[in-house]
Parts: structure tokens; C-alpha cells; sequence
């Protein structure tokens, strides 16, 4: 008969075991998929998922699934049906969330409207269409300060407008001008610090903010595309319920 010590023992015994079999599983997967897909990202993590066999390999923050070998790359969701969660799509979300209090703030137009006192960030290019109509909820927003973030990814006139926008006199009023009442804003003189669109643009790049708008919350979740108001105000209220 065994001992509490010896099952114990045993216990610590098949924990180590398995770390060492983990870390040659991860070994395989690494030397393999380096010698065989050179052309492929520096792996930044390799992780088990829920399905025996299967490997998380996180990229930067894209994620893809191999088995154990790195004999096969998997590409898609993951879809938990227990749970009816996407797997996936809350890895990513985790590793994209933005951490609001560092935002570089400088480099934002400001609007406080009533009280200002819940924050919210978006990312906007000033010739897309679902930015503007994200601008006019946006303006139904009570207590809140918004920091909107030049992000010109739709063409040349958008870098242009940008700039236009950003070395204006007061570029928050112009921004709106331009995305509320339809103004063009006037031409930029010929000298202006547009360092920070190229700040911006980076910081979308960090984080993959492929398209405008990109709204972020106080409590570093995300949403893409322009939500409604309602939507808006409660994914605020959610946002804050958090930080409480």
C-alpha cells in the first residue's frame, strides 16, 4: 500500500514528466516549422489548447493551432460548443486589448461634453463613411471626453485631410466641421508637425486596427465598425462597471 509521501511523490513525479514532454513537444514544433516554413513569423509563444494535441502558436497577436509535431498549420476559429465561445477570437481580443490609461493622449483631438467624466478613444479616418456616422452618435454622449485619433489608412486624400485637420487652428473644431457639417478643411500651411499621425498610425499598427472606426473603452475592450449609441452607452457603462 502507498504512502500519503509516495502518492505524493508520484503525483510530483507525472507533473514533471509532463512539463518535459510539454517542453519537447514545443521543442518539435519550433525546430520543425523553422526548417521547413522559414517564411513563417517569429513565434512568440507556444501554448496547449483545450484539444489534446493541439498547440497554440501566437505570432505576434495573430494566433494559428498546430499538433504536436509541426507537422500541420491550422488556420480559423477555435469554437468551444459547451460554452458556445470562440476560442479564437477571445485570445485575440486579449492580446489586442489596448491599455487606455497609456495612450498617448497628445496625440488625440479632445471633446469633452457635459462633465467629461468617462473617457472613451476612437481611431478615424476622415473619408470614412462609418466614421461619420459614428461622429453624430458619438455627439449624443452625456459626461464623456473623447480622444479621436487621425488614422489614414484610406488613400492619399485621407493623409492629406489628416493633415489639413491636425495643423488647423483648433483641429477638434475643424474635425467636426468637416465630419458633422461636411466643411473641407482648410489647406495646412507649409510647415506642421504631423509627427503625431505617423505616432498614430504606428499605434494602429501595434495593435491591429485594421479599419475605421475603432472604438476603445476605458477598460481596454474594443469595437469595430460604428456601433449606435445605445450600444455605445452601454459598452461605456460596462467599461466603467469594470474599473468599480
Amino acid at each position: 500500500m502507498s504512502t500519503p509521501l509516495t502518492r505524493q511523490g508520484l503525483a510530483l513525479a507525472g507533473l514533471a514528466l509532463a512539463t518535459v514532454l510539454a517542453h519537447a513537444d514545443e521543442a518539435a514544433i519550433r525546430k520543425n516549422l523553422a526548417d521547413r516554413m522559414p517564411q513563417l513569423p517569429k513565434i512568440d509563444e507556444i501554448s496547449k489548447t483545450p484539444i489534446p494535441g493541439i498547440y497554440e502558436l501566437r505570432l505576434g497577436v495573430d494566433v494559428i493551432y498546430t499538433d504536436e509535431n509541426g507537422n500541420h498549420l491550422i488556420e480559423g476559429a477555435l469554437f468551444d460548443t459547451k460554452t458556445q465561445t470562440d476560442l479564437t477570437k477571445a485570445r485575440i481580443d486579449k492580446l489586442t486589448a489596448i491599455d487606455f490609461g497609456s495612450l498617448p493622449l497628445k496625440d488625440a483631438m479632445v471633446f469633452k461634453q457635459g462633465t467629461g467624466l468617462r473617457k472613451v478613444a476612437v481611431f478615424a479616418d476622415p473619408n470614412c463613411g462609418y466614421c461619420k456616422r459614428i461622429e453624430r452618435d458619438l455627439l449624443s454622449l452625456k459626461d464623456v471626453t473623447i480622444y479621436t485619433y487621425l488614422l489614414p489608412i484610406l488613400g492619399p486624400d485621407s493623409t492629406a485631410k489628416s493633415r489639413d485637420i491636425w495643423c488647423a487652428k483648433d483641429a477638434a473644431k475643424s474635425w467636426r466641421a468637416w465630419m458633422i457639417d461636411g466643411v473641407t478643411p482648410a489647406k495646412s500651411p507649409a510647415v506642421c508637425d504631423t509627427a503625431a499621425i505617423e505616432r498614430n498610425l504606428e499605434l494602429g499598427r501595434r495593435y491591429k486596427v485594421n479599419g475605421t472606426p475603432a472604438v476603445v473603452f476605458e477598460d481596454g475592450t474594443r469595437a469595430p465598425g460604428a456601433i449606435p449609441a445605445d450600444r455605445l452607452e452601454q459598452r461605456m457603462k460596462d467599461a466603467s462597471a469594470k474599473k468599480s
